[in-house]
């Protein structure tokens, strides 16, 4: 943490990257605070303010909190956005923020030529059963709840290039609330977790494996995947965040042979609300995943954590 800031009330700040700040209030109640926002990755208004919503509600799910508070952040062009699609991002925020059970308090709106939505969000989650993405152990076990490949999926879908159930299911999983697999990590223990966005699977494994102090061991094989992902990646439908990540975890991830190109590429993905990463306990593992699978169908076992090696993170294919 930067010089000058300190505070014993602090539990988690940004020294490792985390998915949100924590503030210890009491011993009986700590706050999870966060905030997130972006251009839109759909055409639909109130389905781009549903998935902004639900991407920002995640950093608490993944703290191990509930989300009690929000707040709306939205840039647009009063000139060239009409009212009823301002009306309809807003309306998508506010039924996700019901869903999760808190309350949306107002918030604030700026002027802006590209349009730009999230929330500012506030959680409540008991100091000792704080989720970091700093405990990981080498033996653990590693979960992920959603598929990957939004990213990929969605500039497909924006050219044209996809089914109607393809894009169905890119649009049901960034909508769906982490809520379930946070209720599920509650009762076990999870070691460390955190969500999958924009900095790709690799990414987000990269940062628990420094968090943490250890190795990052995932199979390419069993990572799932979204329809129509594997095949637009085939045909280098890649967004720009994708290389970026790529370029950019170089040095922390090594790809064994035998990975399919495309298969690596959406390793690299960025994600838009995307499922939690979990670093379980092998003892409690096969339990946690049974449940899971109940609320989120498209869980996997995608790995197992080490001790630390030269990188943060190997991805074999078997």
């Amino acid at each position: 943490m930067p010089a000058g800031i300190t505070d014993e009330n602090l539990l988690v700040g940004f020294d490792t990257a985390d998915d949100a700040a924590v503030y210890r209030i009491n011993d009986e109640t700590a706050i999870i605070q966060t905030v997130d926002f972006f251009p839109p990755m759909v055409d639909d208004p109130y389905l781009f303010g549903q998935i902004a919503a639900a991407n920002a509600l995640s950093d608490v799910y993944a703290m191990g909190g509930v989300p009690k508070l929000a707040l709306n952040l939205l840039c647009f062009p009063s000139d060239s956005l009409p009212p009823e699609a301002v009306a309809a991002i807003l309306a998508g925020g506010l039924d996700k923020v019901k869903e999760a059970g808190a309350l949306l308090c107002g918030g604030h709106t700026v002027e802006d030529q590209e349009p730009k939505y999230g929330l500012s969000v506030t959680g409540f989650v008991h100091p000792d059963k704080v989720r970091t993405n700093a405990g990981a152990k080498a033996g653990d076990v590693l979960i992920l709840t959603k598929a990957i490949g939004s990213g990929v999926v969605t500039t497909a879908g924006k050219a044209g290039l996809l089914s109607a159930d393809q894009i169905k299911a890119v649009y049901s999983t960034m909508t769906t609330l982490n809520a379930a697999a946070a209720q599920v990590m509650a009762a076990y223990d999870v070691r460390a977790c955190t969500d999958i966005t924009g900095f790709g699977l690799l990414g987000h494994a990269a940062e628990m494996a420094s968090a943490s102090g250890k190795t990052i061991h995932i199979s390419a094989k069993a990572v799932p995947l979204l329809p129509g992902a594997q095949e637009s990646a085939e045909e280098g439908i890649i967004p720009g965040g994708l290389l970026r990540n790529q370029e950019y975890l170089k040095p922390d991830v090594r790809l064994e042979k035998g990975i399919p190109f495309a298969i690596a590429d959406l390793l690299h993905d960025p994600q838009t609300s995307g499922g939690l990463l979990m670093s379980v306990s092998p003892d409690c593992a096969q339990e946690m995943y049974a449940r899971l699978k109940a609320v989120c169908p498209d869980a996997r076992v995608i790995g197992t954590v080490k001790e630390a090696s030269d990188v943060k993170v190997m991805v074999s294919w078997e």
